[in-house]
């Protein structure tokens, strides 16, 4: 009876829907923050999925305790179980000078949240057998056939600086070192899984003098040139995540293989389809008004300092960290991954491919060089896995995968526990997001 009368009104104001829901099953519906009505995604009483509403409203006191202590000034919740919205809260502002309240469309600035996006425009390539992991890039980037691994002298001689500058990012003395070939050309799947060494922080970072990119670059014009950089170690042996670098290569074969610019590959297969539609690369004008302001909240006695974001003529399109969105856009991003590829009746990717994309694709390779490594968990193509969710201790269930941005941003997709969770914040805390998922976990009835 009740899903039949909210049925017919969410068909004329889906606000009513929600109020209806409030009324026939009672005020512990209703969130002690005010709960938000998402545009697409039908919403659900918390118990008609095998969840706690009282186990759901604890998001809310876990969130603003954060914001009590001043250690964030605000963000979004959001969660979804059996594909319908049980939680959709905003918490304190996304404008601290103007007093301006967290707004349920807010739009966050990502960073490496970009990662999973870009991982599933190549499965998408893949899954039509436009490209293929084994790959190589020189396939498809012909500067890349020779690169070189930066190694030590020495154990002794590695510890001697010479006097030699570097003209990238990375000034100050270049630890001694000889460049080796390859033994393996760096692949496709080597940049999915950021176990190609490419900027990710050991030697060859250091003796790296490529010039970052910059705003009036493309992929085009840019992406060759990293083929200069030095790898940090032989392709295939080791793991370590590569921030902005190698998934802008990856980025740029897709430009190649599809004749189509990235962003416009992303807006046309994956925005769209999935009613992203406040999901950017350049923030337009008419929207920056959205765009969360950060504030110094002054943690740890250190400045949280925040590069302006370029959006007028920015043309560099970072694949590995450069995409604004908001919290619902991102929701419909790991419905679609947790309903096996398809939303809204669009097939993006195949289940075939979502599986492949979060299965563990670093096979036996030792973890330990990679200070992002945890316990417990593996690494698909783009996206962590909850191999152990006991050793792991993060509150997912076994197979769940998904990934953070280093503002503070993180979602996931939990196949086992049939549910999405969103977190958006624009300054980084860890242990909030653990607290986010353990209530979430706490909130599961059945």
């Amino acid at each position: 009876m009740i899903n039949t009368i909210t049925k017919a009104l969410s068909k004329i104001n889906p606000a009513l829907a929600l109020l209806a829901i409030s009324l026939l099953c009672g005020s512990s519906f209703v969130s002690a923050k005010p709960m938000h009505t998402p545009t697409q995604m039908p919403m659900a009483r918390a118990e008609s999925v095998g969840m706690s509403t009282k186990g759901l409203k604890h998001i809310d006191k876990v969130i603003q305790a954060y914001i009590d202590a001043g250690t964030i000034q605000g963000g979004i919740t959001v969660v979804a179980r059996r594909g319908r919205v049980v939680h959709f809260s905003t918490h304190g502002d996304m404008d601290v000078k103007q007093g301006r309240a967290m707004e349920a469309d807010a739009i966050f600035r990502m960073a490496s949240s970009t990662k999973a996006v870009t991982g599933v425009a190549a499965m998408i390539m893949i899954q039509e057998g436009l490209i293929s992991p084994s790959d190589p890039v020189s396939k498809y980037i012909p500067e890349f056939a020779d690169m070189k691994v930066a190694i030590p002298l020495s154990d002794v001689d590695s510890k001697t600086k010479s006097k030699n500058k570097t003209k990238g990012k990375n000034t100050g003395a270049t630890p001694a070192h000889r460049l080796v070939p390859v033994d393996t050309p760096v692949t496709i799947h080597h940049l999915l899984t950021h176990t190609a060494g490419i900027r990710s922080g050991g030697l060859g970072t250091k003796v790296d003098q490529v010039e970052p990119a910059t705003g009036d670059q493309t992929l085009a014009t840019y992406i060759p040139k990293l083929a200069k950089v030095p790898l940090d170690f032989q392709p295939g042996t080791q793991r370590r995540y590569s921030p902005i670098t190698g998934l802008d290569v990856v980025a740029r074969i897709i430009e190649i293989v599809s004749e189509t610019s990235f962003d416009e590959f992303l807006q046309t297969r994956i925005f769209d389809p999935l009613e992203m539609n406040s999901t950017y690369f350049r923030v337009p004008d008419d929207m920056k008004s959205k765009v969360v302001v950060v504030a110094d909240t002054g943690n740890s006695g250190k400045k949280n300092k925040r590069k302006k974001t370029v959006t007028g003529s920015l043309r560099y399109v970072s694949a590995s960290a450069g995409l604004s969105s908001t919290a619902e856009d991102y929701l419909h991003f790991q419905q679609m991954l947790l309903n096996k590829g398809e939303l809204f009746g669009h097939q993006v990717l195949s289940p075939t491919a979502v599986k492949m994309m979060s299965s563990n694709q670093v096979g036996d390779i030792d973890l330990t060089s990679d200070p992002k490594s945890i316990r417990g968990l593996g690494h698909g193509y783009t996206v962590g896995i909850t191999l152990d969710s006991k050793l792991a201790a993060n509150h997912r269930g076994t197979g769940a995968f998904g990934g953070g941005g280093a503002f503070g941003t993180m979602s996931w997709t939990d196949p086992e526990n049939e549910l999405v969770a969103i977190i958006m914040l624009q300054q980084p805390r860890g242990g909030m997001q653990t607290a986010f998922a353990k209530a979430i976990q706490q909130a599961i009835v059945n």
